[in-house]
């Protein structure tokens, strides 16, 4: 499998798929994936070693394994061949990192060390103003980026009531 970015989207929506489904992702497999995205933007600065690589190939196959296996569970043999289908199409994309111009920012500053954080995208079920007025209900921080998303950061557990919100309002709406 390669270590780019194609890849780590790919395992992310194989991710998305199975929660829908109903499985819960454990979080050390979560944790892998978040520290898989941080090692191939380390492994695209200029002077990173090799081993940023090779962290990357061991968190994206501790994720692949999972994924596959519990695919296998919920899905059968042939969906689970689509996956593998689609994650040799990103591995072999050679594009090992993103343009800049195209994605997210490679780090978020301003969000305090000790204060977790979330990037929304406004929808038409869910517009800034609203997203910025439930931030604000659950005391947390928010920033307006460049590309129209919204920043919100603060406490652990008022960032979780304020998602568990957004995703209430969605349902409803």
């Amino acid at each position: 499998m390669g270590h780019n970015l194609a890849t780590w989207k790919t395992l992310e929506d194989i991710m998305i798929e199975l929660k829908r489904k109903g499985i819960t992702i454990p979080e050390n497999i979560m944790e892998d994936l978040r520290s898989a995205k941080s090692m191939i933007k380390l492994a695209c600065t200029k002077g990173s070693h090799g081993d940023a690589v090779m962290k990357t190939e061991e968190y994206m196959a501790n994720v692949e394994a999972y994924l596959v296996n519990e695919g296998q569970k919920a899905f059968g043999s042939e969906h689970v061949n689509d996956w593998l289908r689609r994650l040799e199409e990103a591995g072999a994309c050679g594009e090992v990192c993103e343009d800049p111009a195209e994605g997210e920012a490679q780090f978020v500053t301003g969000v305090p060390r000790d204060q977790k954080w979330v990037r929304v995208e406004p929808t038409e079920k869910l517009p800034s103003e609203r997203i910025q007025q439930l931030a604000k209900d659950q005391s947390l921080q928010f920033n307006l980026q460049k590309d129209g998303r919204l920043l919100v950061y603060g406490k652990p557990e008022s960032l979780k009531a304020f998602v568990k919100q957004m995703i209430a309002e969605q349902t409803v709406n």
